[in-house]
């Protein structure tokens, strides 16, 4: 049984930076995709970034592409998001998935396991 950790959240100003991390135990870590995805306040849960196994490739949205990182350790079997440039839209509660398999995904009912989030929060 996977299972997965995020800490790090937390409340941030506005151009502001914070780093969110994520980790993993409980099974091959090398062999997962890792996801990160964020849910705001009535609304849907939306794909934030993706980085492959290797970490070679990394995928994000577009509302955060050039802002955030995706990045993955798999010595200490953790994965980081670094966000710069934080807007007050961006707030949200952050939860890391993991997704069996060599293909990324920005599908929340294609990842298998999932953490319990950590809420970031972006004042204006």
């Amino acid at each position: 049984q996977v299972q997965l950790v995020e800490s790090g959240g937390g409340l941030v100003q506005a151009g502001g930076s914070l780093r969110v991390s994520c980790a993993a135990s409980g099974g091959p870590f090398s062999r997962y995709v890792m996801g990160w995805f964020r849910q705001a306040p009535g609304k849907e849960r939306e794909f934030v970034a993706a980085i492959s196994r290797s970490g070679s490739s990394t995928y994000y949205a577009d509302s955060v592409k050039g802002r955030f990182t995706v990045s993955r350790d798999s010595a200490k079997n953790t994965v980081n998001l670094q966000m710069n440039s934080l807007k007050p839209e961006d707030t949200a509660v952050y939860y890391c998935a993991v997704r069996y398999g060599s293909s990324w995904s920005m599908r929340t009912d294609e990842y298998d396991y999932w953490g319990q989030g950590t809420q970031v929060t972006v004042s204006s």
